[in-house]
């Protein structure tokens, strides 16, 4: 086993340590670090970012030959982290708590976890394990007082957490499964600028994926997000259906035909789409569909007849029926005034 100690008063000091322990090198470019191991403690990648808004990235990417566990001192540094599983799974738990009392969090699931000052957090990842796990830490006084920011329309629950600035409670959120976190993180971490425009791609998708937290915790409190009976592996199932008809959305789909290609019932398939989307398949499908529509209004010459051909639609008519009660503007309309010049 591996134990990490990390006592520091940062996301720097914080991968330092464990750089310490586990090996490998860190490199920074425009602000990004990322330590790099490959031996016989572990493979892969731990980077973080640090934004001058109180706000912290930290990415592992990362797989441990052995069972580690990561004992963190919130004496010096003790932000509210938001964590989401990628890929595998971890544990956690509070110092005052036996290793018996260790929560999961799990594959596609977020948690929001911040401890009391002086008090210890401890994570626990498991051996050959592929650990895909984004973090967003917030440093609460830092963050409160950047001007924009109305913590006081949170829930009040969250809002505690956000004005307790002298770390006086423990706090932890397990969330259901949410697969549009996942596609939200999967699109951060497939950013491929370079230099100061790279980092402001990441800063900007960390805004929406910490909104995005912070709207589930907000749903699961008020008891407004859609419970599901699924098993996870279900759920990963109507992730794929949902990704085929992102990749091609020109397709005849059919709830029958989607349910024999994934193997899961049509009510399953229906209240995955819900749980995981808000919307039933047919919902899911035509909003899809908009959004292509739309894309390609705005980067290509084609016409209207050639777009409605190629998401799908045979009737132009009812196509722009529904574009405008989406849009709030006929489709003519948007192509008129909001297309990009370079596509005219």
């Amino acid at each position: 086993m591996i134990k990490i100690v990390v006592d520091a008063d940062s996301t720097a000091g914080t991968v330092k340590q464990i750089q310490g322990v586990i090996g490998g090198t860190i490199i920074e470019r425009w602000g990004e670090h990322i330590l790099t191991v490959d031996n016989g403690n572990a493979k892969g990648t731990i980077r973080f970012i640090t934004f001058d808004w109180g706000v912290n990235l930290l990415d592992y990417d990362i797989t441990f030959m052995d069972d580690v566990v990561l004992q963190m001192d919130a004496s010096e540094y003790n932000p509210i982290h938001f964590a989401y599983c990628l890929e595998g799974y971890c544990k956690h738990r509070f110092g005052n708590q036996p290793e018996s009392a260790a929560r999961t969090l799990e594959q596609f699931q977020s948690v929001i976890i911040t401890s009391r000052d002086g008090g210890y957090n401890f994570g626990y990842f498991p051996k050959l394990e592929k650990l895909a796990i984004n973090v967003i830490q917030i440093g609460r006084k830092k963050f409160l007082n950047k001007r924009l920011n109305n913590v006081d329309e949170l829930n009040r629950k969250l809002y505690e957490v956000f004005l307790d600035t002298d770390h006086e409670k423990a706090y932890s959120f397990y969330g259901t499964y949410d697969l549009k976190l996942a596609d939200k993180i999967g699109a951060l971490r497939k950013v491929r600028a370079k230099g100061m425009i790279r980092v402001m791609q990441i800063e900007g998708l960390v805004y929406e994926i910490l909104a995005m937290h912070i709207l589930d915790h907000d749903k699961v409190v008020s008891n407004k997000k859609p419970k599901t009976s699924l098993l996870n592996r279900e759920l990963q199932m109507v992730r794929q259906v949902a990704k085929k008809i992102v990749k091609d959305v020109s397709q005849e789909y059919s709830l029958d035909a989607l349910s024999v290609a994934s193997g899961l019932s049509q009510a399953k398939l229906q209240e995955g789409f819900k749980a995981l989307y808000a919307r039933t398949v047919t919902e899911y499908i035509r909003h899809v569909r908009l959004e292509q529509a739309r894309d390609y209004m705005n980067t290509t010459d084609m016409n209207i007849s050639e777009i409605v051909y190629s998401i799908g639609f045979s009737s132009r008519s009812y196509f722009s029926k529904i574009f405008k009660r989406k849009f709030g503007i006929s489709p003519s309309e948007y192509q008129e005034n909001v297309r990009l010049p370079e596509a005219v």
